[in-house]
């Protein structure tokens, strides 16, 4: 047996022994929870995964589609694959993430988005097990943190981290709704975790409480509905029966994650970096509405929202204004209709609409006859349809 050439040490093949190592360099690099799934223990993720696709209720994640193949097994992306290590890193709340959604002059941001980006967060630590179990086990190691076509979730349950409830996110019996998940692909065969069983029972709080109905079953979401798809993948105007529903959420949605009821045994974060900064726990959208691009990316730097760009993050905020009701909003929003981006010109007149009717009916009649874009053009016919 050849010695390790880092180390000077055999390498280590029990299958017990390595599952020890690895779960105890996942402990002191900060994690919470540690699973090893075997590649082949997701017989029904296919076939799920093809009929999501198949409804379009990916929206415009085409990525997903073109990534389908390889995200269907993990041995598809990486065919010498023999062990999946599964780990969990908590980011639970100290306060009720549903509390801002009553506060109308503030915005609710999504409690993952509070602080620092989870990635590079987790990256560097995963990058560091890794490599320890590459030279305890003379194994090959990948790692992967929601950057690759990687189910974590089915794996994460199949680890025996928790089971994916009835809103398809993993729930728990330790840390709620509150885990972020990465994975380490090895060539080193570890001794696995149980399947953890679906606990949801009969419980429906995640799928009665979703303000735009994006869960068509059980166990099912259409992306299109949903509002975290809504204010962060989706690139042009917000569609307009969401836009009500949307509320104060600028950034993501946490309300089904929020009514778990195995919420009851989480924890909040022990990493600093993953704990709510004071100012994303309520801004002030008053402050956003104002923000050019060197404001958004100063304000957003290391944070998760910068990756959508300060023009679909106003155009959320102008939906929360207009939801607002605060009259005193109006003029920032009337102030953006000025803005060189079109869908922040389209959100700002739907937000004017809402806050000063009669105000953006007489801005409507001059307006929509000089404005280029389809999009903004039909929002101001729309403010003229609506007049009469």
């Amino acid at each position: 047996m050849r010695k390790n050439a880092a180390t000077g040490k055999n390498p280590t093949r029990d299958p017990s022994k390595l599952r020890a190592f690895a779960e105890s360099a996942a402990r002191q690099a900060g994690f919470d929870a540690f699973g090893v799934a075997s590649p082949d223990q997701l017989p029904s993720v296919s076939a799920k995964l093809a009929a999501f696709l198949e409804y379009g209720r990916h929206g415009t994640m085409d990525w997903m589609k073109e990534t389908a193949e390889r995200r269907a097994h993990p041995r598809a992306l990486w065919p010498e694959v023999r062990s999946v290590i599964l780990l969990g890193m908590n980011y639970g709340p100290e306060t009720d993430p549903l509390a801002t959604l009553g506060h109308k002059d503030r915005a609710t941001i999504s409690v993952y988005a509070r602080n620092r980006d989870y990635h590079d967060v987790i990256k560097g630590r995963l990058k560091e097990i890794a490599g320890r179990l590459a030279a305890r086990s003379g194994a090959d190691v990948k790692v992967f943190v929601d950057t690759a076509p990687v189910m974590e979730k089915p794996l994460a349950a199949a680890a025996g981290l928790g089971w994916q409830g009835k809103h398809t996110n993993l729930v728990s019996r330790d840390f709620g709704s509150w885990l972020f998940l990465g994975a380490i692909f090895t060539t080193a065969e570890l001794e696995v975790d149980r399947h953890e069983a679906d606990s949801c029972g009969s419980c429906r709080a995640c799928l009665d409480i979703c303000p735009t109905d994006a869960f068509p079953a059980p166990y099912q979401l259409d992306a299109r509905r949903c509002i975290s798809y809504l204010t962060i993948e989706h690139k042009g105007p917000i569609p307009r029966e969401f836009r009500k529903p949307m509320g104060n959420r600028i950034y993501g949605c946490d309300d089904c994650l929020a009514v778990c009821p195995w919420n009851k045994f989480a924890q909040s974060a022990n990493e600093a970096k993953l704990k709510a900064r004071d100012d994303l726990n309520a801004p002030a959208l008053d402050h956003l509405l104002a923000l050019d691009d060197a404001g958004f990316r100063s304000l957003f730097s290391g944070s998760p929202i910068k990756r959508i760009g300060r023009d679909r993050f106003v155009r959320n905020a102008l939906i929360a204004a207009g939801n607002s009701g605060i009259d005193a909003l109006a003029p920032r929003c009337e102030a953006l209709l000025e803005d060189p981006e079109p869908v922040v010109r389209g959100a700002a007149i739907w937000a004017l609409t809402n806050l000063r009717p009669d105000n953006a009916v007489k801005l409507a009649r001059r307006a929509a006859e000089r404005e280029n874009d389809p999009d903004v053009k039909t929002e101001w016919k729309h403010v003229m349809g609506a007049a009469g």
